[in-house]
């Protein structure tokens, strides 16, 4: 039967569960203490967003030394961009969501413009008061990261029948 579930899944769906796997399998190594605080879906979802985080401070970069744009617009354009890329890697990769796109894609936009006003209130706030542009937007990652997961875990890609 698992076979056939398997073989129904498009190559596109294997490839990213592949790299699902290559991602976090090594967690099934750890102790059982350590495994409870550190589930699968929890370290992949934290090596993704370190991913797509990098994309967001490699674009911030760019578009603060290539173009005109306020601090405001250049933290806006890298994070729709970064967002975007998260949620369709941590979709098909970390949490393996067969479910509707509609209803995911609704709480992720939810959870994504709440995370958006927090990151542009503190990265601006932290810029405007002389905190390096780079620094001030770890500190904004880093405020929102655990509200993200959370969102993330048990609510965006929840699964109802599990």
């Amino acid at each position: 039967m698992g076979d056939m579930v398997a073989s129904t899944r498009s190559p596109t769906r294997r490839r990213a569960e592949r790299v699902g796997d290559f991602l976090t399998d090594w967690t099934n190594r750890l102790p059982p203490r350590v495994r409870r605080w550190a589930p699968r879906e929890l370290v992949g979802f934290a090596m993704l967003g370190g991913f797509t985080f990098g994309v967001d401070l490699t674009l911030l970069w760019l578009l603060r030394r290539s173009t005109p744009l306020p601090v405001p617009a250049a933290v806006t354009t890298a994070y729709v961009g970064a967002v975007a890329l998260n949620y369709v890697l941590n979709r098909t990769v970390n949490f393996r969501s067969h479910a509707p796109v509609a209803g995911e894609a609704s709480r992720y936009t939810l959870v994504a413009l709440t995370d958006y006003l927090l990151t542009l209130g503190v990265t601006t706030g932290l810029s405007a008061a002389g905190a390096n542009l780079a620094a001030a937007r770890i500190l904004a990652a880093a405020f929102v990261a655990f509200f993200n997961y959370a969102a993330a875990r048990w609510w965006i890609f929840r699964n109802p029948g599990g």
